[in-house]
């Protein structure tokens, strides 16, 4: 788009999750008319776009009807039907980020040679066809303890990844077509978020740190500005700038990354959408990661990624063991914390780790932020709701 027309321009974006709703927040500041495709007619997104179209984001058919429906056609995940969106564009709809770009993504093989071919550096790999396979490259001392197994497609928010520390781990394997990696020596793990639209414009968000939730593999929490080193940021932000480039990409890209003990930073896999590592950018960035996609994917200016303030995202889980529809504890006491911002997707089901939500804390330091986040995870939890009678 070289001009936005709010009064006409209808956006579509495949799956309705808690990415999609929080794009489609920013897309009302702009009166675009927004559209959602989504089986399931109570997903986040669904509440708040113009439209819900139901339908599945791996069939072709739904896919291509609803890419029909729309001006401009994005997604929210990755898992979707690439065919659909290839039959699309060939047909002149616009799809950002592009078909082949997706399709690249999904496949953390392609990913990884990609990585290789151009000179970014990322864990040794090799490329797997079956569970046979890699127990075969083990007993050949082809692939040594320990190793990490990823699935090639559909894994993400730590599904599709096993670490292998050794034999007794083997029964961990999964049997589906993967890539195994030399586990890294991690010293920290961050991200990168750049963004580029149509004119090679490109913006990149400041580096943050993730801590990790280790039995749920998700992100514990999220410290903006990161602690590493300057030069150790402008290596993950170079590198987040030369992919987005390399893939001639418009839209967001996110770009997980490792630094190990030895102070390298390396590339772990990357996302080409909005992502969980950006949260914060929602109040403590000047334009946040939502925007700046739709800015990138309209082909309009980018907007300013400064820090207005350090802060610290922590996911809302749904509490291990429990499941059934969600109730909120430890919000009021939440609240009255300065600087505390809760966002709920809107999810009516909790289940243990499902992504319920999340909190940005603000404050004038990273330490303030973290001492805030400590407190409120320790109020925050959800469980099932249950009648007093």
């Amino acid at each position: 788009m070289e001009k936005l027309v709010t009064s006409n321009l209808k956006l579509g974006i495949i799956a309705g999750g808690q990415l999609g709703k929080m794009m489609l927040q920013d897309a009302s500041k702009w009166d675009i008319i927004t559209y959602v495709l989504d089986n399931d007619e109570n997903c986040p997104a669904g509440k708040i776009a113009s439209r819900l179209v139901i339908g599945e984001k791996l069939d072709f058919e739904a896919v291509y009807q609803f890419g029909k429906l729309v001006d401009v056609l994005t997604f929210e995940i990755e898992d979707v039907n690439i065919d659909a969106l290839r039959q699309l564009k060939s047909e002149g709809h616009r799809v950002v980020p592009d078909p082949e770009i997706l399709e690249l993504i999904q496949d953390k093989g392609l990913q990884k040679e990609f990585y290789e071919q151009n000179g970014i550096l990322t864990p040794p790999f090799m490329v797997c066809g079956s569970k046979e396979a890699v127990l075969m490259g083990v007993e050949k001392g082809e692939i040594n303890f320990p190793f990490v197994q990823k699935l090639r497609k559909g894994g993400y928010d730590g599904r599709g990844v096993v670490v292998v520390n050794d034999k007794g781990d083997l029964q961990k394997l999964f049997a589906g077509p993967s890539i195994i990696e030399e586990k890294v020596d991690v010293a920290k793990e961050i991200s990168a978020i750049a963004a580029r639209n149509r004119k090679g414009e490109v913006r990149c968000y400041p580096v943050v740190d993730m801590l990790f939730k280790p039995k749920a593999n998700l992100v514990d929490k999220l410290i903006c500005p990161s602690s590493i080193t300057a030069e150790q940021s402008e290596q993950a932000v170079a590198y987040a700038r030369q992919i987005i480039d390399l893939l001639e990409m418009e839209g967001l890209l996110a770009v997980e990354l490792f630094v190990d003990a030895k102070g390298e930073v390396i590339v772990n896999e990357m996302a080409p959408r909005p992502h969980n590592s950006g949260h914060h950018t929602i109040e403590s960035v000047i334009t946040s990661q939502f925007e700046q996609h739709l800015r990138a994917i309209l082909n309009l200016p980018l907007g300013s990624t400064e820090i207005k303030i350090p802060s610290v995202m922590i996911n809302i889980l749904g509490e291990d063991g429990y499941q059934g529809p969600a109730m909120y504890e430890g919000l009021t006491e939440s609240l009255a914390i300065e600087g505390v911002k809760i966002h709920l997707y809107g999810k009516k089901i909790t289940r243990p780790y499902r992504k319920m939500g999340h909190a940005i804390v603000l404050s004038s330091s990273v330490e303030g932020a973290l001492k805030k986040a400590e407190n409120i995870q320790q109020l925050i939890r959800v469980k099932p709701w249950k009648r007093n009678w």
